[in-house]
């Protein structure tokens, strides 16, 4: 059904302006035919980009490369790896072009200038200059043009607190190089004043996340404790100089405690009179009506003006396909005609609130800005309150037909340096080429009756369900989705959760042995790592005699539990699933409190849990049916059956998720499964417990055995009556293990199966050709998050000689920059290791360290817990101690390597492969790298922890383990015997055919 988007009052002067508007931007109408036509090869790249969707993706990829590459050869290669793609169709002048044999010939070099030229005049045409000099010249031409200006300063994302202090301090420099300038700038009358009141000449447009490095919604206190200070700078230094000031709306996830910062901040005395200030809404967001409601009444209540800018909104691909792989509601509207609807809507109602707040509308459609002036001219907005923007370099002709017509414009000119602009400049080459364009349909010379349409809004799917479409074109499996830490009441809720499991901590937990909690002569404390004179809780450590009496339980319910039909265990494991969705927060905070492991990476860990419960429940349903392999007169069947009794030996680092697999994998397949925790973590193991009793397994069939590992642990590895070991921890452990379990002991008649996962020194590698932002950032997360303590976890970093010192010391200020202290404090990026034990080893590693390397950064650390600061060895020998061996910690070893080859050698060179990553934006390293890097899971150009069930199951080769991938279609199949059944079903010569009468 297709909803028309009501015809207002105002319809019939939105088309009568739009059609101006639209006849003074056509009249010299010859750039379409230009961009054939003209020998400019930045208007040929464009064209081509709108005419051939394959180029267009690939020509992107490459100018998003560009600023990595410094020389004509490397130039010369990325385009012939990027653009010589089969899947790109070349139109034959850049065939030619592209049609040498060596990057360092002749033809090559010719070919880079050509192309490197044609991308920076492209550049120019978005950015209005790579200095503040160049700045200045721009805004007096706009001035002369009779257009105001706002500038914007493009650059690295900041992701370290210095590049925060930077870039207030740029911003401070700005203003007072432009305030300066603007003292011999003349009045122009249409854009320094209105009603009788000055319009400030100089105004800036920043970004709240720029003025904090850690910006984070998780951490909504400190956050705008941080970015407030720097704000409260810029706003008293813009008043001093008489500047205004607008911030920038940016992704999704920063919108609401954006709008709440400066909502506070410009309610306190101080710049509660200011009007000279803005604020920016989204349309294509869906809730951004509400969201400029709100605002309304909030400027209703502070009693002076602001400046409301309104976009359609930067990041659509961005957040759909974030929202898609987070499993969330889709934020903004997935139709085109929606946004622009919504931006109508919002236009509207800005405008008929013109006595408390000033609109800027921005946009590049023709009927937006004659929509926004024909109510604006029907309700008679005073000239002040209302301006129309574009930005530089996309809607000249329009902004010069507006001005002609009297409004007020302001350009939106970004500037810096091209090459880290040129995130920015792809940004706008989509806009300008998607097939939904307005500036692309005008080009291309639509009927004036279809640019100049209504939007027609196709009823959209209720956006709180997740959209699968985009995530999973060849699975079913819908993954359980992280809490979205950005919505307040879930901020509230999760602090809620603390509360009240800090009323429960202390309790004594006891073993499950045959349905009953039993009695034990020993117990031992669980403590808080982050502050070890806190008692989690007391757990109860089993003897070797009440080992035996849990695998005579086992043995007595196995015959029932294999014959239990494999839909009804799939079910309860679903309920145990559903179950642990319901007590999320809780159990997020009993992993906080008893591992040290941060919030969300809390949080994300039951997530995983979930999805082991849900993906293997759909795995066994999909094993049960067997395979079918008849033939006439024989029916031959492919079944599969449960081992045995399994034992699983879960590690404390994943202290649920890990657990979890393991123990539901084995029962789901019908063996009877006893869990023996690693010790430190058998509090959340007790409430894993509680969970499966609560989702329905049978009492025998799921027993939880804490115990000492060296006495009760070897004993259940050992006993004859074990057919399958699902152990996840130490190299030294799980080899002893696996040599254990392959000796025959009296009376056992089965050969043990043992799946065991080992840990890794896992390597990542930065290329020349790297995104530094991307590769910093990743490289941060996957060597500290959880201060290193996952098995996927980074802990060397190789690096190519070209980038080596630029990439260590952005690695170095981006550590330095990340709060070290208490697991469950929402700051908090790096918390405690897991005991005193830990800590002790990972010390003496250090010292190694110090020994063979230089120490690029050693932080300190808090003292009331088991707490190591991020520590950062360079120059590291790869042959070196800290190259070689598990660390299990936050210490990481760069290693600096002359080329490509070489880091490949280097990263392979250990006894471990079980996760490695790449940061490169080279095609053939790319493609080598899948091929070469020997790693169980592969991670190109994002961080190498936090894998997904069913999307990137989990384990290694070489020493880092034996067995199948965890969340993966394999891994059940290491809990399953099968077995194959031939039955010949001829009867005296007879058989059914069939399709036979």
């Amino acid at each position: 059904m297709v909803l028309q988007v009501q015809t207002s009052a105002y319809e019939a002067k939105t088309q009568e302006i739009a059609k101006q508007l639209l006849a003074a931007t056509q009249e010299n109408r010859s750039f379409f035919s230009s961009l054939r036509d003209q020998m400019r090869w930045d208007d040929k790249l464009l064209a081509w980009a709108m005419s051939n969707p394959g180029l267009r993706v690939q020509l992107f990829r490459f100018i998003d490369t560009l600023p990595a590459l410094h020389s004509k050869s490397e130039i010369a290669s990325h385009l012939q790896e990027y653009l010589g793609d089969e899947s790109v169709e070349l139109p034959s002048a850049l065939k030619g072009m592209l049609n040498f044999a060596n990057p360092d010939s002749m033809p090559g070099q010719v070919a880079a200038t050509t192309v490197g030229t044609a991308v920076e005049t492209l550049a120019h045409k978005y950015i209005s200059g790579e200095n503040i000099k160049q700045v200045i010249k721009t805004v007096e031409r706009l001035r002369k043009e009779k257009m105001a200006f706002t500038i914007d300063l493009l650059g690295e994302a900041v992701i370290t607190e210095a590049e925060a202090q930077s870039y207030l301090e740029r911003y401070l420099e700005l203003m007072q190089q432009l305030v300066e300038a603007s003292k011999n700038w003349a009045v122009i009358p249409a854009i320094d004043e209105a009603d009788g009141e000055p319009i400030p000449k100089v105004q800036v447009s920043v970004k709240l996340t720029a003025f904090y490095s850690q910006f984070d919604p998780l951490d909504a206190k400190g956050s705008e404790e941080r970015v407030s200070d720097r704000i409260r700078i810029l706003l008293r230094r813009a008043k001093e100089l008489g500047a205004a000031v607008h911030f920038d709306m940016e992704q999704y996830a920063y919108k609401d405690i954006t709008l709440s910062i400066l909502k506070k901040l410009l309610l306190e005395e101080e710049f509660r009179q200011r009007t000279d200030i803005g604020m920016t809404i989204q349309a294509y967001l869906r809730d951004s009506e509400q969201d400029t409601e709100d605002l309304i009444s909030w400027l209703k209540q502070r009693g002076y003006p602001l400046t409301i800018r309104l976009v359609k909104g930067a990041y659509w691909d961005q957040e759909t396909i974030k929202a898609a792989q987070k499993h969330w509601p889709q934020p903004v509207y997935n139709d085109k005609a929606a946004s622009d609807a919504n931006f109508e809507t919002i236009t509207q109602l800005l405008l008929e609130n013109h006595q408390y707040v000033y609109s800027a509308i921005g946009s590049h459609n023709v009927r937006s800005h004659s929509r926004a002036i024909a109510i604006a001219e029907s309700l008679n907005v005073p000239r002040r309150r209302f301006e129309l923007q574009v930005l530089y370099g996309m809607g000249d002709k329009v902004a010069k037909a507006l001005v002609d017509k009297g409004y007020r414009v302001r350009v939106y000119c970004p500037y810096g340096e091209l090459l880290p602009g040129m995130a920015y400049l792809i940004r706008r080459l989509l806009e300008n080429t998607a097939n939904s364009s307005f500036l692309r349909q005008n080009l291309e010379n639509r009927p004036i009756e279809e640019l100049l349409a209504a939007p027609i809004v196709k009823e959209e799917k209720n956006s709180l369900t997740p959209n699968s479409s985009l995530l999973t074109p060849h699975s079913h499996f819908l993954g359980a989705a992280d809490t979205d830490y950005a919505v307040e009441e879930i901020r509230t809720k999760a602090a809620q959760a603390f509360q009240s499991v800090r009323q429960q901590l202390g309790k004594t937990y006891l073993p499950l042995i045959n349905g009953e909690y039993v009695n034990t002569p020993e117990f031992v404390d669980s403590l808080n790592p982050s502050n070890f004179s806190e008692v989690v809780g007391k757990v109860g450590l089993i003897s070797v005699e009440q080992a035996e009496q849990a695998m005579q339980a086992a043995k007595a319910a196995f015959p029932g539990w294999k014959k239990t039909p494999a839909k009804q265990r799939a079910d309860i494991l679903r309920k145990a699933g559903d179950l642990m969705e319901l007590r999320r927060a809780e159990l997020s905070v009993w992993i906080v409190l008893e591992v040290g492991k941060p919030v969300k990476e809390a949080d994300g860990e039951v997530s995983e849990a979930i999805d082991f419960c849900r993906y293997y429940a759909d795995e066994i349903e999909r094993l049960d049916k067997g395979v079918n392999y008849d033939i006439s007169g024989e029916t031959n069947r492919y079944i599969y059956q449960p081992r045995g009794i399994a034992v699983v030996i879960s590690p404390w680092n994943f202290p649920l998720a890990i657990a979890c697999g393991m123990t539901v994998a084995a029962l789901v397949s019908g063996n009877c499964t006893l869990l023996k925790p690693a010790e430190t973590s058998s509090v959340i193991s007790a409430k894993l417990t509680e969970i499966l009793i609560d989702a329905g397994f049978p009492k025998g069939v799921f027993q939880y055995v804490p115990g000492k590992g060296s006495q009760v642990g070897a004993y259940l590895v050992n006993h004859p009556d074990t057919h399958v070991i699902a152990f996840t921890g130490s190299q030294e452990v799980g080899c002893r293990i696996y040599a254990e379990a392959a000796i025959l002991k009296p009376g056992q008649k089965h050969m043990k199966r043992v799946i065991a996962e080992m840990g890794g020194k896992n390597a990542i590698i930065v290329d020349e050709s790297a995104d530094l932002d991307q590769a910093v950032v990743g490289v941060v997360q996957s060597a500290f998050g959880y201060s290193g303590q996952k098995c996927s976890a980074a802990s060397r970093v190789i690096v190519l000689e070209p980038i080596y010192d630029a990439f260590v010391q952005r690695l170095v200020e981006a550590t330095k920059s990340l709060n070290i202290g208490e697991a469950e404090l929402p700051s908090t990026q790096v918390g405690p290791v897991i005991d005193a034990n830990a800590r002790d080893r990972i010390r003496e590693y250090i010292e190694k360290g110090k020994a063979e390397a230089e120490v690029a950064l050693e932080l300190p650390s808090p003292e009331q817990g088991y707490f190591i600061g991020p520590v950062i060895f360079s120059e590291v020998s790869p042959n070196a101690v800290i190259s070689q061996q598990e660390i299990f910690g936050p210490v990481l070893a760069v290693i600096r390597v002359k080329d490509f080859q070489e880091a490949l050698a280097v990263a392979n060179g250990t006894n471990y492969a079980l996760t490695g990553g790449l940061y490169s934006r080279t095609p053939s390293h790319i493609q080598q790298a899948q091929t070469e890097f020997e790693v169980g899971n592969l991670y190109i150009n994002r961080n190498i922890t936090g894998a997904i069930v069913g999307r990137q199951p989990f384990g290694g080769f070489k020493l880092s383990g034996v067995g199948s991938k965890a969340g993966g279609p394999d891994y059940l199949l290491q809990f399953l015997e099968p077995r194959a059944v031939t039955e010949n079903i001829q009867r005296q010569g007879f058989a059914p055919i069939e399709g036979a009468d």
